[in-house]
């Protein structure tokens, strides 16, 4: 019997599981793609709701396989998908999300991301956001890569404090927002979602993180997605094809980590002591 997956709440009263499913690379082979499609299934199944996607994952590929994922189930999904910065204009906003609509063949994205910074204005991608908000096109917007000063400067726009979420690179071995980006984000109710949580499958190498994973008869790749459960506001998007592998990823939910395991994983994988550059992939 599982532990409910632990959700987060975000700032328009919207809960979703911290355990969501990442697509990116999906849709990049036809040959993959019924394979994809089963393992979104075996996710949702088992409670993994959110689904994050984009439109720059196969220039719409992956968008495609979400929507057959979801197709006759749309209501048990929360889809999240993002605009390239160089659409990232007023009307370019709109046109793009028109189109990642049409992909994934759905009426509403319930959180769309700006992917990271680009050329145009904050204000007007905000802006570009809010209406789409208001056409009931979207139920929430966010960013991607954006740093703490990134944050101020959209907190200091018109309707920048609606911001929901900030998608980053945050892993056991990539700790580096721990500083200054989680804690602010966290004080400010903005989730956190965290991409690559087993840093592409390196993490699962790690021989201190395999002696941890057994005294828990688990996984490497369950202790990381554990690890990243104990923050607060932080939804974990691990990718897989595998429906057998999203099965390990959701029991990765009823592991709980004692404070030795923690101070464990801090002396492997040790804290930030100062500030450092966002990362990113």
């Amino acid at each position: 019997m599982h532990d409910p997956i632990p959700t987060t709440t975000l700032i328009n009263g919207r809960s979703v599981p911290v355990l969501g499913q990442g697509t990116w690379r999906m849709g990049d082979e036809r040959s993959r793609a019924a394979d994809e499609v089963r393992s979104l299934q075996a996710g949702l199944d088992l409670g993994m709701t959110l689904i994050d996607t984009a439109e720059m994952y196969g220039n719409g590929a992956s968008e495609a396989i979400v929507g057959q994922a979801v197709k006759g189930r749309r209501d048990e999904a929360f889809i999240v998908s993002k605009v390239l910065p160089s659409n990232a204009s007023r009307d370019g906003t709109e046109a793009a999300c028109e189109r990642s609509l049409k992909h994934l063949g759905i009426d509403h994205i319930d959180l769309y991301l700006l992917h990271w910074r680009g050329g145009y204005p904050l204000a007007e991608t905000v802006a570009a956001f809010e209406a789409l908000k208001r056409a009931g096109k979207i139920g929430a917007w966010g960013v991607s890569n954006f740093d703490v000063d990134d944050m101020e400067e959209l907190l200091a726009v018109p309707d920048g404090r609606h911001v929901a979420a900030n998608q980053v690179l945050y892993n056991l071995s990539r700790r580096g927002i721990e500083y200054d980006l989680l804690p602010w984000c966290q004080s400010r109710g903005v989730a956190v979602m965290a991409y690559s949580p087993l840093d592409e499958g390196r993490l699962l190498r790690n021989a201190d993180l395999v002696h941890i994973a057994k005294a828990h008869q688990a996984t490497p790749a369950q202790i990381a997605l554990a690890f990243l459960k104990t923050q607060p506001g932080v939804i974990s998007i691990p990718k897989t094809a595998s429906p057998a592998r999203a099965g390990e990823n959701r029991d990765a939910m009823d592991i709980h980590l004692t404070g030795e395991n923690l101070a464990a994983l801090d002396a492997a994988f040790p804290p930030p002591k100062r500030k450092r550059s966002l990362e990113m992939i």
